[in-house]
């Protein structure tokens, strides 16, 4: 007899933008050529000062087992490094950073260190797919709630409510919250004693200039697992660095996890991750600014297309433009009209229900990628609605 999946693990879902990803390839192969801007991917090679430290690294033999929750080196320019989200020195040390390959293990183990069986989990919707596939893993109950509307979210808090996942600014919408609403969020989170995971991997990629933390309001620390990445900031990705930091009564329970999941993050990794925060944020600056330049243009551009609308992102790199009146007029979903654009047009983007049903009737694109791609993807878009318009008369 075959063999048959443990019913956790068929309980884990996929991820929208490999599918895509593969499908693209699968037509680049067969000679057609695809402008992806679908997966969230800075087009920029990380700094030069960074593959140099790796690359040292390498050449200095660091390739051996490290301990579990990261270089001492690293956890500690982390624990410094806080001090944009508004965290103050002091209120969390080294020993509270636990370095992880890449944010989704962190996601993973905060998730499993928190949740019981049958506990409900908020998680964002439109959201990254990861946190409900996550939650259900751990027997959890996702629960949806869209970013930002604190009424919303406060109607959705029942006794069974133990964790609430904030991601702001937001994977796929581009959503920041202001001042209020992050306060509004942390005093649910107090009163329903909820424990918060807070997703701050775009957390410097901000088009207003500002770096907040729900964690560094009043009373949050203690109850908030921030999870960040080195993958947007620095453009890297493949290097799979991240870290989460964690109260300290979880310490010890996530650093089990790790252990079990990984043993360690390889050093030569964590030393290139160190001179990321210790060397010139000027990449950074310079990126987030490009940008937002893509941003104004790609945005300005759909909104010039009809039967599209779009709302210029508060932060991360994803235009999320609104197609519903496309799919009214043409009886074309979004999930079609993305089939339609990459087999036809050669442009990949993701439909908005690949991150919940929260993104009907909308598409993702990044803008994380080269300008001259960027042009070549809008006029296909252009052309794609061009096509259609028989339909729309129809």
């Amino acid at each position: 007899m075959p063999i048959v999946p443990a019913t956790r693990v068929r309980a884990l879902s996929g991820e929208g933008a490999f599918d895509v990803l593969v499908a693209a390839r699968r037509l680049e192969d067969q000679g057609q050529h695809v402008v992806h801007l679908e997966v969230g991917e800075p087009d920029r090679v990380t700094p030069p000062h960074i593959v140099e430290a790796g690359l040292r690294a390498l050449r200095d033999g660091h390739t051996r087992y490290v301990d579990p929750p990261g270089l001492p080196a690293l956890r500690d320019a982390i624990a410094t490094s806080l001090a944009w989200r508004g965290v103050r020195g002091g209120e969390s040390t080294a020993e509270n950073v636990i370095v992880v390959p890449g944010a989704k293990p962190m996601i993973f183990y905060a998730l499993l260190a928190v949740l019981e069986p049958g506990d409900e989990v908020l998680v964002p919707d439109p959201g990254f797919p990861i946190y409900p596939s996550v939650a259900r893993f751990a027997g959890a109950v996702p629960v949806s709630y869209p970013a930002v509307d604190v009424a919303r979210l406060a109607a959705l808090i029942t006794p069974r409510t133990r964790a609430l996942v904030v991601n702001l600014p937001a994977n796929p919408t581009g959503v920041v919250a202001t001042p209020d609403a992050l306060s509004a969020i942390a005093a649910l989170a107090q009163r329903h004693d909820l424990t918060v995971i807070s997703d701050e991997v775009y957390g410097r990629i901000r088009y207003d200039r500002r770096a907040d933390s729900i964690a560094a309001l009043p009373g949050m620390l203690e109850r908030t697992i921030i999870v960040d990445s080195f993958s947007k900031t620095y453009a890297m990705t493949g290097w799979r660095l991240g870290f989460g930091v964690v109260p300290a009564a979880l310490v010890e329970r996530v650093t089990k996890l790790v252990v079990n999941g990984t043993s360690c993050t390889p050093p030569f990794v964590q030393l290139a991750g160190l001179a990321a925060l210790t060397g010139s944020q000027d990449c950074v600056t310079a990126a987030v600014e490009g940008y937002e330049r893509r941003r104004d243009w790609l945005v300005d551009a759909l909104n010039g297309l009809p039967g599209v609308r779009c709302h210029p992102p508060g932060g991360a790199f994803y235009a999320f433009p609104d197609v519903r009146q496309i799919e009214e007029r043409t009886g074309l979903s979004a999930e079609q009209l993305t089939t339609r654009l990459l087999e036809a047009h050669g442009v990949a983007v993701l439909p908005g229900t690949a991150f919940g049903p929260g993104g009907a009737g909308h598409l993702r694109l990044s803008f994380a990628t080269a300008d001259d791609d960027l042009e070549v993807a809008l006029g296909r878009i252009r052309d794609c609605v061009s096509d259609l318009a028989p339909l729309t008369a129809a």
